[in-house]
């Protein structure tokens, strides 16, 4: 006798299937019932990464950002011999050019130039830090929709500042990312394994390291876990070894710095005090209504009104602190540049992320949320993509490089001084790097660019002339005079770069940087066996008789 045929059961849905035909109504979810049903979860997450692998490639193209450019520029010459400080002179402290030595290391060794070394240590560097964030959210008991917008924005947010890539508030963001996650186990007292918790506060200590003003970030990150766990439980926050490891990174480097850089404190701050700190910077009020600033404002008070109308858990809040510490950094620093606020819009899309997904987790049935998280995290980074994507900025400025001035100018050196020496004479950092790295060309130029000439000349000299006699001269200026002749006569380079704008005060007549190193006899003597080649851009160029 044959045994009764049991009847077969519907299959289950899951992240990776379409939803059975005969499911229950009640599964289906408003925000998921457009969706064509040939469109899968799977495709769902693919598209939720696509904003991020559209970025990726957007900071992987030409034009590598100016100041990350100039920093690996000397960096280079610095690893060449050039004394950092003493025959290399710029406002940065000594860890960034430290963290760009693998880059120019790399470069000497393989075929790679800095610049390709250095992108691809910076891509690593991202992966290393997602790769941190999704160990750290491991049992943090995320709701469907919380993981899935956490998954696709986290990646996203760290290639999120396009042409601003690689520089030390981008890195500072990317490392914060982790941390913020780690200070929400933290809170809730979950166990980290060591070495997790280890690796994650190092390499968050050192980039919060990388500017003084970052340290309002785990300020108030560690406040908030403090407030958290209560005053009941201060002894347990004193035996938290995360605080006290990342204040001993930064005390060891603070100390390393008079000890193994003597020149920074000595010679370069002064500097900095006197005339770098207040060029071009804009009063605590003023500095809102740049746009970039007042932007990045904006959006922080938003995030921070919706976080006051209900709470969100511990990684919302732990984001949410790191994202005010950010805001506070850009404001300390009185420009309002798109790289100063670029921490704001990395911290607070993840934020954002964490926030929306709580929520839809709270508003939804378990079987509604995980049937649309997939579909909800794709429109959610690409609500990000497209608010970052706008004139001027990624991948617009990567698009039109090439016929640019940057292009342009990138594209004469390569002809006309590709692997040479050139003296560089003006106050710009962009376009001249990152053309210089292109054309794989080294200034000899003592600075960065001449912004001490700037800093020394926003008033017209009082001997009513066009510059002030060398006796006039403060003592940086005329550091700055000296230097520039003798290491130019001691050393003449291929060709002399100057422009035509040094953004300095008209005084009866335009600043030439040419007339006023003209009268130093040593310049003087070896100028003469220069002719100009031609111009560009406003940029003259002069090469050296053979």
């Amino acid at each position: 006798m044959n045994a009764p045929v049991q009847p077969t059961p519907p299959p289950r849905a899951t992240l990776l299937s379409e939803p059975a035909a005969a499911a229950p109504a009640t599964s289906a979810s408003p925000l998921t019932r457009w969706i064509p049903p040939w469109v899968s979860a799977r495709g769902w997450q693919v598209a939720a990464l696509l904003p991020a692998a559209l970025f990726l490639l957007t900071v992987l193209s030409p034009p590598l950002n100016h100041d990350v450019a100039a920093v690996l520029n000397f960096t280079e010459r610095w690893l060449a011999g050039e004394r950092l400080y003493s025959d290399l002179i710029d406002v940065n402290p000594p860890l960034i050019f430290v963290l760009n030595l693998p880059a120019a290391a790399l470069a000497q060794v393989t075929p790679l130039s800095g610049v390709e070394s250095l992108l691809l240590l910076l891509v690593a560097f991202c992966g290393l830090c997602w790769w941190l964030s999704a160990r750290l959210r491991s049992g943090m008991g995320e709701g469907p929709m919380e993981a899935a917008c956490l998954s696709a924005v986290i990646p996203l947010a760290m290639v999120l500042p396009g042409y601003d890539f690689g520089q030390r508030e981008v890195l500072m963001g990317t490392a914060a990312i982790p941390y913020a996650l780690l200070a929400a186990r933290r809170m809730r007292g979950l166990p980290t394994g060591r070495w997790l918790l280890l690796g994650t506060a190092v390499l968050a200590a050192l980039a919060f390291a990388l500017k003084p003003h970052f340290l309002g970030v785990p300020l108030l990150v560690e406040l908030a876990v403090l407030l958290h766990r209560g005053w009941r439980n201060l002894g347990r926050s004193l035996r938290d070894p995360v605080p006290w490891l990342m204040a001993g990174v930064w005390v060891l480097y603070l100390a390393s710095i008079p000890i193994l850089f003597p020149d920074y404190f000595g010679h370069v701050v002064p500097l900095v005090w006197s005339y770098y700190v207040d060029l071009g910077g804009l009063s605590g009020f003023r500095v809102f209504l740049v746009e970039e600033m007042g932007e990045a404002t904006v959006f922080f008070v938003m995030i921070s009104t919706i976080a006051l109308v209900r709470r969100f858990g511990p990684a919302a809040l732990t984001l949410w602190a790191a994202t005010a510490g950010a805001i506070i950094a850009a404001w300390v620093q009185h420009k309002g540049w798109s790289y100063h606020v670029a921490p704001t819009w990395m911290l607070g899309s993840v934020t954002v992320a964490a926030m929306v997904g709580r929520w839809l987790d709270g508003a939804l049935p378990a079987v509604r949320a995980r049937a649309a998280a997939p579909a909800v995290s794709a429109l959610l980074a690409a609500a990000f993509c497209l608010m970052m994507v706008r004139g001027g900025e990624a991948p617009f400025r990567e698009i039109t490089f090439e016929d640019g001035k940057g292009g342009r100018l990138t594209n004469w050196l390569r002809t006309n001084a590709y692997g040479e020496r050139l003296l560089v004479l003006t106050p710009d950092i962009w376009p001249i790097y990152p053309a210089l790295n292109y054309a794989n060309s080294q200034s000899t130029l003592r600075f960065m660019n001449l912004w001490l000439l700037q800093g020394v000349n926003r008033t017209c000299p009082e001997n009513g002339e066009r510059y002030r006699q060398p006796w006039e001269m403060s003592r940086a200026e005329f550091f700055v005079y000296r230097t520039v002749a003798e290491d130019f006569a001691r050393a003449p380079p291929s060709a002399v770069l100057v422009t035509r704008h040094v953004g300095i005060p008209w005084c009866g007549r335009e600043f030439d940087f040419i007339e006023y190193f003209n009268r130093h006899p040593l310049f003087a003597e070896a100028f003469r066996n220069y002719r100009q080649e031609g111009e560009i851009e406003g940029y003259k160029l002069f090469v050296r008789n053979e």
